[in-house]
Formats: C-alpha cells, sequence, structure tokens
C-alpha cells in the first residue's frame, strides 16, 4: 500500500497526518502529488468528496516559502465561504507543524480580522474571488510574491459566474508561478482556463468517483403528515450524522425547530442565516457535536463532511439528478450510506416516476415513528414481503 512517505511527503507532514488518522493516500492524492511537489503544473479531474484538498494542500504548504505582511507566497481560490473555512480548517494544523500560517479570506465575515491577520503575515491564503478582489483594491493584499496558485472546484466557479473574477486576479499575479487546477469537470470554460493559465500541465483523472445508484442503500417511507417529523427524528437518533433536505429556506428552519423539540440536536443551514452561524453549525456537525443538518439543495452546496450516515429526502426530489446529487453525500470519500425519502400520500405517484427513472425496484414502505425498524434502516430489505407493513 502506498503511503505519504512514499509520495515525497516530509517526515513531519506525515505525523501530523497519522496524528489526525490520516495514513494512506486517496487516489487523487497518490496521483498528483509527487507531479505537484516537482514543481509542475498539474490539472486533476475529481469529484468532490475524493481527497483533493490534501491533493493540492500538501505540495503547496511543502514548497512555500516564508511570507512578508500582506504578500502571501500561496493563494487557494475557492468558490464559496464554506470551503475556504473547510480548507483552511484542513490545512492550518498541518502548516503549524513548520510555523507556516494559513488564513481564509471570505465574504460575510469582518474584513478587519482578516486585514489583521494579512498584516501580521500570512504564507497561503483559502480566498473566494470577491472577497479577494476586495482586498486587492483595498491595497491590503499585494500578489507580487505569490509563487504557488491553485484553482479548486473550478466548474463550480464557472457555474457560479465567478470566472471573470477568477480571471481578473490571476491576471493580477506577476512572474513566473505554479498553477494546480482541480475540478469535476473539464470542458468548455474551465479548459479555456487551464490553456490560458497553465503551462504544459500533468493532466490526471480519478475514475469512479460518480456517485451511483448501485453506492447507496434506498428506502422510500410513506409516512403520515402528523408523524413526519417525528419519522424523521426516529431516523437521525440511530445514526451519528444526518442531512435533511428541503426545498425551501423556510421549511429548513421549521424542520430544524420540529426536530430540536423531539430531542435531536439539529441545526438548519440555508443562504439567509448570518455566516457565523452557517460556520458554527457546519464546524458541530462535522465533529459531531450535531447530529442533524437541515439543508436546502443551494446550501448543500458548502457542506463538505466524510461519513454522513444518512441523507434524508424530507422532501423528495422530482429529478433524478437532484436525486443522485443530494443522495452522494453519504456516498463520500468511497463510503456507503442509507438514503430515505419520506413520502407523503400526495407525493406517491411523482416518487413512483423518480423510483422508474432512477430504476430503482424497491416498493413504498408505510411506517409510524414507534417503528423499530427505523433504528437500523440499513438492516432490512424493504423488497422482502416480511419487511412490508
Amino acid at each position: 500500500m502506498t503511503t505519504f512517505s512514499d509520495l515525497g511527503v516530509s517526515p513531519d507532514f506525515v505525523a501530523a497526518l497519522e496524528a489526525r488518522g490520516r495514513t494512506s493516500p486517496f487516489p487523487v492524492q497518490a496521483l498528483t502529488i509527487p507531479d505537484a511537489l516537482a514543481g509542475r503544473d498539474v490539472c486533476g479531474k475529481a469529484k468532490t468528496g475524493s481527497g483533493k484538498t490534501l491533493a493540492f494542500g500538501l505540495p503547496v504548504l511543502e514548497r512555500v516559502k516564508t511570507a512578508e505582511p500582506r504578500r502571501p507566497r500561496a493563494l487557494i481560490l475557492v468558490p464559496t465561504r464554506e470551503l475556504a473555512v473547510q480548507v483552511k480548517d484542513e490545512l492550518a494544523p498541518l502548516g503549524e507543524a513548520r510555523g507556516t500560517r494559513v488564513a481564509a479570506v471570505y465574504g460575510g465575515a469582518r474584513m478587519e480580522t482578516q486585514i489583521k491577520a494579512l498584516a501580521k503575515g500570512v504564507e497561503v491564503v483559502v480566498a473566494t474571488p470577491g472577497r479577494m478582489i476586495d482586498m486587492i483594491e483595498r491595497k491590503e493584499i499585494f500578489l507580487d510574491d505569490v509563487d504557488q496558485v491553485v484553482l479548486d472546484e473550478a466548474d463550480r466557479m464557472a457555474d457560479m459566474g465567478f470566472l471573470p473574477q477568477v480571471e481578473w486576479i490571476l491576471r493580477h499575479i506577476p512572474g513566473q508561478h505554479q498553477t494546480l487546477l482541480f475540478s469535476a469537470t473539464l470542458d468548455g470554460v474551465v479548459d479555456t482556463l487551464i490553456k490560458r493559465y497553465q503551462a504544459d500541465p500533468v493532466m490526471h483523472e480519478v475514475v469512479s468517483e460518480e456517485v451511483t445508484v448501485e453506492q447507496m442503500q434506498h428506502r422510500f417511507l410513506a409516512v403520515h403528515e402528523m408523524d413526519k417529523v417525528k419519522v424523521a427524528a426516529a431516523i437521525v437518533r440511530g445514526t451519528n450524522r444526518t442531512i435533511v433536505f428541503v426545498r425551501t429556506k423556510r421549511a429548513a428552519d421549521r424542520v430544524a425547530s420540529d426536530l430540536r423539540r423531539e430531542g435531536v440536536e439539529a441545526e438548519s443551514i440555508h443562504g439567509d442565516l448570518r455566516q457565523s452561524h452557517r460556520e458554527k453549525a457546519l464546524k458541530d456537525f462535522g465533529a459531531g457535536k450535531l447530529h442533524a443538518l437541515v439543508a436546502t439543495d443551494v446550501a448543500a452546496r458548502g457542506i463538505h463532511v466524510d461519513d454522513v450516515d444518512v441523507v434524508i429526502h424530507y422532501d423528495p426530489p422530482e429529478d433524478p439528478k437532484d436525486y443522485l446529487h443530494r443522495s452522494g453525500r453519504t456516498a463520500r470519500a468511497g463510503e456507503s450510506g442509507v438514503v430515505v425519502s419520506l413520502v407523503l400520500w400526495n407525493e406517491e405517484l411523482p416518487v413512483k416516476r423518480l423510483l422508474k427513472r432512477l430504476e430503482i425496484d424497491q416498493p413504498i414502505v408505510e411506517v409510524f415513528s414507534n417503528d423499530a425498524r427505523l433504528a437500523d434502516l440499513a438492516g432490512w430489505d424493504p423488497r422482502d414481503d416480511s419487511a412490508v407493513a
């Protein structure tokens, strides 16, 4: 089995990784780290949840030089505030192994705090494009010393309309520098980025990261309106981490509140909440202090947490792509999980259509909140006649 040492990672970082339970690299790390350590431009095609943060983070931390105040040596651009925080939280403890400072710069948080960090001197800056441009224009940060650039989730930055800002930033980085680009897709505008801003990049692709129906266990439960929250609560109690999907921001707040009334540690996450609230909810969820995170589809883009046991479609999606995208939260980093759809009487027809389009052969099983099977959804097969209530 390949180790981080085999890839060329230094002993101090290997020890720091082992202290956090990371002993063997994921495929994307094994493929890209040696080339990135050698100083090559690297282009990695890999999905969210494949271990990309260490794939670019370790080479950046290995090669980064000491920074002067307001003049970072490495810049990591990411599409969302949540991802900026998560990348920083993953890399900062490793950086401490050799006194390398990592800071996150993103909108929705106090600019003064971020400016103070930059003024003290930071080697690695993880930033969203909008806030980074603000900092450059205010002359709070200068990119003249940057010799490592990372574009993480380039396809999502394109989808969210950030490419003009990304290119504006890249044009403001003078001189020679290494560029590492990671994206789930490499065609279209992402290909334009590669051609414009990378020099003879080494191309690596991690295959079989696409979440499939077969990677998950599916349960479709017919529930009654008055019992629905109690069913969800019973499911959550049997897990460590559950993400509950709803259609609207208002529903997210309501369902989180209802779950708390049922004695479940739950918080909502959506775009109308303060950034500090969202960060705390994500941090607590990742640390296991929160058992349930209630999210809208849009907010879920910022959730990058491994070891999610169950995904509950509290409001079932109508589109198979949405079903797989939501459900994939429980099939990250090679793990499999359980996906539950709660179905009211008036939702049965569209859910049956969804099942047909997904080619899932399963009945919709009626349950009540006192059903013992809810504590271990993976432990019974709904296709078994004896399992059908």
